[in-house]
């Protein structure tokens, strides 16, 4: 059975067989793959209070003990610090966050989740938990652990989040 990804790397063999394509069948797969699945939780969450990026803040927020500073935020969910601040000004708008001055440096601000937004949160991540699990069926407990461990491999060396 062929994917995209197949397809692409034959294209680009019949073009150019003296090169390497192996790289491109593994990382092509994978952004394919994100892409997707970033497709797929955008339309899960179309009927609730958030957007996925504004998901990811909340999920954030949600595995951390106490709370965060927005520049952490913005490390976490790989985005602009301008674009932390606008998410993180609607879901403060939708009664989801709160955003107060350090106790230490007034300049500096901690996030948490409102009671609401832990509810939100968990309602949101037991969904999402259920979509990855839906998506890795083709793939025994064993398979799973080896991508995970396969994919940490690769990420950790590149990942300084």
């Amino acid at each position: 059975m062929s994917d995209a990804v197949s397809r692409y790397r034959d294209n680009w063999a019949h073009l150019h067989p003296d090169l390497d394509l192996s790289s491109m069948e593994a990382m092509g797969r994978v952004l394919r793959l994100a892409t997707l699945m970033n497709t797929t939780t955008d339309h899960a969450l179309t009927n609730t209070e958030v957007t996925r990026p504004e998901f990811e803040i909340l999920a954030a927020l949600r595995r951390s003990h106490n709370g965060l500073r927005p520049r952490q935020l913005t490390r976490e969910t790989i985005s602009s610090g301008a674009s932390t601040t606008k998410r993180l000004t609607r879901l403060e708008q939708a009664g989801l966050i709160q955003r107060t001055p350090h106790h230490r440096d007034r300049r500096e601000i901690h996030v948490t989740l409102t009671e609401r937004g832990t509810a939100l949160a968990d309602e949101l991540f037991t969904g999402q938990l259920h979509r990855e699990n839906q998506l890795l069926t083709p793939l025994n407990p064993d398979e799973r652990a080896q991508l995970a461990h396969l994919l940490h491999r690769v990420l950790t060396p590149i990942d300084h989040a």
